[in-house]
């Protein structure tokens, strides 16, 4: 709600405050500050990375087996925990760094009135009533309500998301109040601090954004899921085997150590740490590719990622303005064509003419006019340089007279002397004001229409000449419409292949934006995801009449409106990011389930509000990381299958062997050890493991879908029953013939895990390189396997015995049978296509995952 003037404490507006009612107010206040979110402690950090459930049960282990006065286990199962924490904290405490050295929003110090003097002030120390003065190029430090303007025009895109910056005069309304954080133009204007921190709208939109809480990723929830069931399972098939040896009159602590020891054969004790390896392997990679990861869970949701809610200005778009049509009559030139802009009539340079002169952007050289300068006067500078008019024409044509833009007027007139000595008057402003006049060609007006359908900002110009220096009352009189000008926002080259893409991998695109629905529907169709049905207003949304899962472009929205849509997706079962540069844009960002912020373009509120931040501003960018998080849920479901496989087969072998006269068939201490030897360096390798191909030509994980489903349940039990029927085939055989069998058992256990690892590897795309670090680990942990029974104080500590190398050579050649099994079934089903779901909509572009190919191009490899 605007706030006036008379509402403040009193203020002399010509000598501003003195600086013992500035002290006293700031006392009363407060600092015009937006607090900062304080990062949380070392505790806290530790403790949520030691709530995963697989976590809890690896210290409850601990602590049975320290009660027991089994160190040696407990030390082992502590390391795989600390390496899991320490590897999430270092990864988080790298992000928060990396987002911090993008920080540039708040402009550090304002321009006041103190004691009657102009003054320069930290802009923390602005209060209520201070007298601030604003000059274009500023950011504005406070709401302030307008008393002084000049020509004044501000962006507020940052808060509001319209692309176009807005005129302010002096009114008891929005028009004649700027907020914090909107940046000032063009133009000049002096004004009173009405309301300053978290009383500001920029302070009232951070305190939204710190109302949404964190939310788990899917893949915590799904771990959270898996690891409630196989602690459970664990337990009671653990209690089952201990029963079973204490019937058996086996002691008690050799059963106890055996049931823990069984627990964490089911437990894939390494899981914790294998994710977040992978995780901050894929935070690494995205990191080179200009996606920066401020929380580690989030580089896999972006690939359970169904639908992508994308501000418009500064994401879909450039977030800034150009020029790209000119009209003269019935003569209408596209001027992003350069050879159509060299070949423009006398008629359409004329107007380009007139619109470089009736300009207020500074023009010097061919560099066209200063950055700093209001957004559509630079894009009219440059479309006159397109169209082949010089920065000279403003020294062959000297301005004499002006009439600054209004609002009430809706123009800017201009009068200048022309090299024969008569003077040319022109204005540029609203088609309805300018084309209202009688003289105006039907033929225009009906194009005025049709460019402002089409979702474009038209302009319309219209002159006069004067063989005298008109009066000043008769400036804007007899004056002819000749033309007009049509900008826009553009969309970026990359925004509609990459829109293609989204939706080729079964991702569903909603734009929403604070703009005008025929600019927002404007955009979608060049970016190719809308169709005018699916186009409803935040009135709609305020209003009940439409739901926003069945809307694919919201138009003139508020902050809170962005996040109730984000909500209401999500609430119908949607796994929703949503991009954004402003500050509009952050409760949003916090609300959906990975918020995505723009780092160059971007504000300090919505890259603290985000889960990921772009570096580069591309949304091909969400690509890489759309296919990154695809690639790392994959790979966590391959460490899964590869796991639960061999530790299913250790229970297995626990259940089925007492059946076969082998009272414990492996020791407590030999399950540990082939535990750590297959899912440790094996395991965090199969994290590394490239991209399967086609794996961005399926849609995306369900997101109620386990990460354990039936399916791969089912591959996991196949696995096991194979391993097992190898390990306790050899131990029966070995035993049979006076070998020692719990060795023979132990190695193929091992080996046979290993085996597994190298059958499960990706299928990456051709010319992709494989990963060379899973056989380094599988080498290396078959060398621990072997030294385990020829290495005497290892057989010691493990309990086993030596073995010739003929009984070697069997454990190896039963070993890789359920390897062998496995990559052949693999092999047989490998030319079979991907099932594809409904979602994705048809498209005539390559296959295959291109996404870093614009990132490639921009030096980002």
């Amino acid at each position: 709600m605007a706030t006036n003037v008379s509402d403040i404490p009193t203020t002399d507006l010509t000598q501003g405050l003195t600086q013992q009612q500035a002290a006293a107010r700031l006392h009363e206040y407060g600092p015009n500050a937006v607090p900062e979110p304080r990062p949380p402690h070392l505790g806290r950090r530790i403790v949520a990375q030691l709530r995963d459930p697989l976590v809890m049960v690896l210290l409850a282990a601990v602590v049975v087996t320290v009660a027991l006065r089994d160190y040696s286990d407990a030390i082992v199962i502590i390391l795989v925990v600390v390496l899991n924490t320490t590897v999430g904290l270092v990864q988080e405490v790298r992000a928060d760094h990396a987002v911090a050295a993008l920080r540039r929003l708040t402009a550090p110090t304002a321009q006041v009135m103190r004691d009657g003097r102009r003054s320069t002030v930290d802009v923390g120390t602005l209060v209520p009533g201070d007298v601030v003065l604003l000059a274009a190029g500023d950011i504005v430090p406070a709401d302030v309500r307008l008393v002084e303007v000049a020509s004044l025009r501000v962006d507020e895109a940052a808060l509001t998301g319209e692309s176009m910056p807005v005129d302010k005069y002096l009114s008891d309304g929005d028009q004649g109040e700027v907020l914090a954080g909107t940046v000032v133009t063009g133009g000049r204007g002096r004004g009173v601090v009405t309301r300053t921190g978290l009383d500001s709208a920029l302070g009232k939109i951070v305190a939204l954004v710190a109302g949404q809480p964190r939310q788990a990723t899917p893949l915590q929830r799904r771990l959270a899921g898996l690891g409630r069931t196989l602690g459970v399972a664990a337990v009671a098939l653990s209690g089952l085997v201990l029963v079973a040896g204490l019937v058996r009159g086996l002691p008690l602590a050799d059963m106890i150590l055996t049931a823990v020891s069984l627990v964490v054969a089911a437990v894939p004790e390494s899981l914790p740490a294998v994710v977040t390896v992978t995780l901050a392997l894929g935070a690494h990679r995205m990191a080179r590719r200009a996606a920066i990861v401020r929380r580690l869970p989030a580089v896999e949701t972006l690939g359970s990622v169904t639908v992508i809610a994308a501000d418009k200005t500064g994401t879909l778009t450039e977030g800034s303005m150009r020029c790209e049509l000119v009209a003269a009559g019935d003569d209408l030139v596209d001027v992003t064509s350069t050879h159509r802009a060299l070949r423009a009539s006398e008629a359409v340079r004329a107007v380009a003419r007139d619109f470089a002169l009736c300009n207020d952007a500074s023009w010097s050289g061919q560099d066209g006019a200063s950055s700093t300068d209001d957004p559509v006067e630079v894009a009219l500078v440059a479309a006159a340089q397109d169209l082949g008019v010089g920065p000279d024409v403003r020294e062959r044509h000297p301005r004499v007279l002006e009439i600054p833009f209004d609002a009430d007027r809706r123009r800017m007139t201009t009068v200048h002397r022309a090299p024969d000595g008569s003077y040319l008057a022109m204005s540029k402003g609203a088609p309805e004001v300018l084309l209202a006049d009688e003289t105006a060609s039907p033929s225009l007006t009906r194009t005025a229409e049709r460019l402002t359908r089409a979702g474009y900002r038209v302009l319309a110009i219209a002159e006069a000449r004067w063989e005298t220096r008109p009066p000043d009352d008769e400036l804007e009189t007899g004056l002819t419409p000749v033309g007009l000008v049509a900008l826009t926002d553009p969309v970026r080259t990359t925004a509609p292949e990459v829109v293609r893409r989204f939706r080729r991998a079964g991702i569903r695109m909603v734009l929403i934006t604070g703009d005008h629905p025929a600019t927002a529907a404007a955009v979608a169709e060049r970016v190719g995801f809308a169709r005018p049905a699916e186009i409803a207003t935040g009135a709609d949304l305020a209003a009940g009449t439409v739901r926003a899962e069945d809307v694919t472009v919201f138009a003139r929205t508020r902050p809170e409106q962005k996040m109730d849509i984000v909500h209401a997706l999500k609430r119908h079962g949607e796994v929703v990011a949503m991009t954004g540069d402003g500050v509009n844009d952050a409760p949003a960002l916090r609300a959906a389930n990975i918020g995505v912020a723009m780092g160059r373009g971007g504000t300090e509120v919505a890259r603290q509000s985000a889960d990921l931040v772009l570096a580069d501003d591309e949304l091909a960018t969400v690509g890489v990381a759309i296919e990154e998080g695809r690639r790392i849920y994959a790979n966590i479901r391959r460490f899964l299958v590869y796991a639960m496989s061999g530790g299913a087969a250790e229970i297995l072998v626990m259940l089925v062997g007492p059946f076969l006269g082998m009272t414990v068939p492996l020791l407590p201490a030999q399950i540990l050890w082939v535990n750590m030897l297959t899912h440790g360096l094996p395991g965090v390798a199969l994290g590394a493991e490239p991209a399967e191909r086609g794996l961005l030509d399926v849609p995306p994980q369900r997101p109620g879908k386990a990460v354990l489903d039936r399916r791969l349940a089912g591959r996991v039990m196949a696995i096991a029953v194979l391993i097992t029927a190898a390990c306790l085939g050899t131990a029966a055989w070995a035993a049979s013939t006076g070998r020692p069998w719990q060795t023979m058992l132990f190695v193929v256990l091992g080996v046979a895990q290993l085996g597994v690892a190298l059958s499960v590897r990706a299928r990456p795309a051709a010319g992709t390189r494989r990963n060379r670090s899973l056989l380094i680990a599988v080498t290396s942990s078959f060398v621990l396997q072997l030294a385990a029974v020829t290495i005497g104080p290892l057989r010691d500590l493990l309990g086993t015995g030596p073995l010739s190398p003929r009984d070697f050579g069997i454990c190896l050649a039963v070993a890789v049978v359920p390897g062998l099994v496995l990559a052949t079934i693999r092999a047989l089903t490998a030319g079979r296509p991907h099932r594809r779901g409904p979602t994705p909509l048809p498209t005539r572009h390559a296959t295959g995952p291109q996404w870093d190919q614009s990132a490639r191009k921009k030096g980002h490899s």
